[in-house]
């Protein structure tokens, strides 16, 4: 069970971010505190798994409360919920695992849990994790690297596809294949770099043999097919007929 805090200086947007984490059977026992002072209150005096934070809090900001949690000795995880989505940059600078905006859906808010309890499993893989920025319509925000299912060249650029967007970003395809070699991304096209985790079958049926990833079917050149069946035959994937 995940002991929390929920802090923000508008009391219902505790109440209604504490109601949505009590739904959660993973989470144990939750404290809540009015700003950012309240907030170090509850952290001098409980043992706390995870942070919840507003940002914008007047006297001691998220940001600022942040700071001051990374400085201890063993930290909580910090997750930012706020309105502003323009923050994202300096919120992951501050080793957060998550960022979340107001209003808070409870689907989202069910993966954050889930990276949460991971983090307080298992401490060092929040060190394993690569974030990575990206622009959207203009704004900077930054994604994980174990969200990424598949990357696609656009000529010397490359879209990432998570489950719930895609992503523009000013790398290569080369470069990235190279750099995420050993987080499990495989090359299998020229245009084409997937996560092998994320594969789910090989379908080998027509003269150009494809991939299935989430819900889009890649093209497989014969070049890489060698490669990538090895690899499956080590996940256990089977080729389809």
């Amino acid at each position: 069970m995940i002991t929390v805090l929920v802090a923000d200086d508008e009391l219902p947007a505790v109440e209604e971010l504490a109601y949505l984490l009590g739904r959660d059977p993973r989470i144990g026992t939750i404290h809540r505190a009015s700003g950012g002072a309240g907030a170090l209150a509850v952290l001098s005096t409980e043992a706390v798994d995870a942070v919840f934070l507003d940002i914008h809090m007047p006297g001691l900001s998220g940001l600022e409360l942040a700071q001051a949690i990374n400085r201890s000795a063993s930290p909580p995880v910090v997750v930012f919920v706020t309105a502003d989505d323009e923050l994202a940059l300096e919120a992951f600078d501050l080793a957060a695992v998550d960022y979340l905006l107001k209003p808070v859906r409870p689907e989202r808010l069910a993966k954050t849990v889930g990276r949460v309890a991971e983090l307080v499993a298992t401490p060092a893989a929040a060190a394993a994790v690569e974030l990575i920025t990206v622009d959207q319509g203009g704004v900077s925000r930054v994604i994980r690297l174990d969200e990424v299912r598949f990357v696609q060249a656009q000529g010397d650029y490359a879209r990432l596809h998570t489950a719930e967007a895609s992503y523009l970003v000013r790398v290569p395809l080369a470069d990235l294949e190279r750099r995420w070699s050993g987080s499990g991304f495989l090359r299998i096209h020229r245009s084409y770099l997937v996560c092998m985790p994320f594969v789910t079958a090989l379908k080998l049926s027509s003269a150009k043999p494809t991939v299935s990833v989430s819900n889009a079917d890649l093209p497989v050149s014969r070049r890489h097919l060698p490669a990538l069946r090895e690899r499956l035959q080590a996940t256990r994937v089977r080729p389809s007929p």
